[in-house]
């Protein structure tokens, strides 16, 4: 998995941005919030997913952790592809969607050219509860994110790549923060809901 890349901007489109890394031009699919936050750069970091179907591999940049994780929220909904996704984060902020989902603005996301009313609905249905308990950092951090959901969502990927059912898990990370008063690192909390029944 490629997590991130980081480079000389070698061509920056409002749709794709092409990173110059060690003589390797790499392609990236992005958002017009990640292009503007690009603009005028010469060297630049995206935080990347390699999107891989049967047909064709893909790579989606992002500026920002919370703009990246907002798009594989987007894309874990049936029915929501990436292309759906990018225009998404196009057109609303990473905080401005992750605020209308949980406020169950259905008339925000349903402004998105190409979101109908009950694609709408079913972003914010599914996604709810889950970036509703979130607090994303502002866009232009690139940094390592240490806030206490961040560090609950690396866990829970963590477990989840470890072989937990993710319900399993969220139930046990869930339990182990509410049982303790200290913020626990990632390592912390991953051996403790590893030790959790």
């Amino acid at each position: 998995m490629i997590a991130f890349i980081e480079g000389k901007v070698e061509t920056l489109e409002p749709t794709h941005a092409i990173l110059n890394v060690a003589g390797v031009g790499y392609e990236a699919k992005i958002s017009l919030n990640t292009y503007t936050a690009l603009k005028g750069q010469r060297e630049a970091r995206l935080l990347t997913h390699l999107h891989v179907r049967e047909d064709i591999q893909m790579l989606y940049g992002f500026h920002s952790q919370g703009e990246k994780l907002r798009f594989l929220d987007l894309i874990s909904i049936s029915g929501v592809g990436p292309g759906t996704a990018l225009t998404v984060l196009s057109s609303l902020s990473a905080e401005d969607l992750q605020e209308a989902i949980a406020m169950g603005d259905v008339r925000t996301i349903q402004q998105v050219k190409g979101i109908g009313a009950k694609t709408a609905q079913r972003i914010i249905l599914e996604l709810k509860d889950k970036v509703g308990k979130e607090t994303l950092l502002p866009s232009g951090n690139l940094g390592i994110n240490t806030s206490p959901s961040a560090i609950r969502e690396e866990a829970l990927a963590a477990l989840v790549t470890l072989g937990i059912n993710r319900s399993t898990a969220e139930k046990s990370v869930q339990k182990i923060i509410k049982n303790t008063d200290k913020v626990l690192s990632l390592e912390e909390l991953i051996k403790l809901a590893l030790k959790s029944d």
